[in-house]
């Protein structure tokens, strides 16, 4: 059985997070390793759900606020190895070591060390974040257990920022645009509707689109409609019948997802339209108490979250919640992922200095 040692250093247990392999869907193994550990812990209650774990206090304070990360990786790769981690010149080599095992080695780290918080904390580790929807573990927890997120005023997922803290998150959605034509030989066109030709209207909307930059909370996102992929034609003599156009569009938090699929709809207004991916964005709440102290006690400045984080899963049942965790996400689920250490220890410390 794979096993954890709290008292070790954050970059040490980062490194030892990421030896214990946890791909999506196989983090059992991890799992264990953080509960076996938690459970000693007499300061928390700890509550197991599948491949995640919810710890919280319960000191009765004034305010009570979440700190939530994935322990899951996408796949490993041999070439190059990227386990086990190789510590070079002040930096971790590995799987998970940006994505996000230095955020939650920073997670455990808090939980072994602060036996009285000036906050009530719940710990949130979670299963299932780089696949499908329906394994994800914070989205399993907040639907089928909410009481154990009940009564945050304020979260911090972990995920990695390059050191900063990024507010809220842009929404997604994907939606099939289609248009219909008559099949018939190539040689004799007439007889056919090209049903990609028809199409040229579709990507001409999307080329006179100006995207916006939308302030919400005093930060700015900026969004975007874009073809992602186009495809049609069945064969090379045969005028095609149909033709579809994917398109994805990454919308301000000022929106919700039903106001975004009503944007699009109106868009391409004539087109048969199928959504079959709507995720709504996150304010960053930066108006609230908990929100201010946490940006005041970093002293970091913060800018949007350009991407869609699992922060729209507080967001969704009335938590603001920001983006603060080590690592750069660009180096994320590239074969060679690293994570300088001193970000894992500034984020610990960071962290310490606004919750002891």
């Amino acid at each position: 059985m794979a096993s954890l040692d709290l008292t070790q250093d954050v970059v040490t247990l980062t490194e030892s997070l990421c030896n214990i392999q946890s791909v999506s869907l196989n983090e059992a193994a991890l799992a264990d390793a953080i509960e076996a550990e938690l459970a000693k812990l007499d300061h928390l209650e700890v509550v197991r759900d599948g491949n995640s774990l919810v710890a919280r206090t319960n000191l009765r304070r004034d305010e009570r606020i979440v700190l939530a990360g994935h322990i899951d990786t996408v796949p490993l790769t041999s070439e190059p190895a990227n386990l086990p981690v190789k510590r070079v010149n002040g930096k971790l080599w590995g799987r998970g070591t940006t994505d996000m095992k230095g955020g939650v080695a920073v997670q455990l780290k808090l939980a072994h060390d602060l036996v009285a918080p000036n906050r009530d904390i719940t710990f949130v580790f979670y299963e299932g974040e780089e696949i499908e929807d329906q394994y994800n573990g914070l989205g399993r927890i907040a639907r089928t257990r909410p009481e154990l997120l009940e009564g945050a005023a304020f979260a911090v997922l972990l995920e990695p920022t390059n050191g900063g803290i990024e507010g809220g998150c842009k929404g997604t959605l994907r939606v099939h645009v289609r248009t219909k034509g008559l099949a018939a030989h190539s040689a004799r066109p007439w007889k056919g509707d090209n049903a990609i030709h028809k199409a040229a209207d579709i990507l001409n909307r999307l080329r006179e689109y100006e995207p916006q930059t939308v302030n919400v909370d005093g930060l700015d996102y900026h969004e975007g409609l874009n073809a992602v992929n186009i495809s049609g034609g069945i064969a090379g003599n045969v005028i095609p019948d149909a033709c579809t156009v994917t398109v994805n569009y990454r919308f301000a938090p000022d929106k919700s997802a039903d106001e975004a699929l009503a944007y699009v709809t109106a868009f391409f207004d004539g087109f048969d339209l199928e959504c079959d991916d709507l995720a709504g964005g996150a304010r960053p709440g930066l108006d609230r108490p908990a929100a201010k102290a946490f940006v005041e006690a970093l002293d970091l400045p913060v800018v949007a979250k350009e991407g869609w984080t699992d922060v729209a899963r507080f967001s969704a049942v009335g938590v603001p919640a920001v983006n603060f965790g080590p690592g750069d996400p660009n180096v994320a689920h590239m074969d060679d992922e690293w994570c300088p250490e001193d970000q894992i220890v500034d984020a610990l410390e960071a962290l310490t200095g606004w919750l002891a």
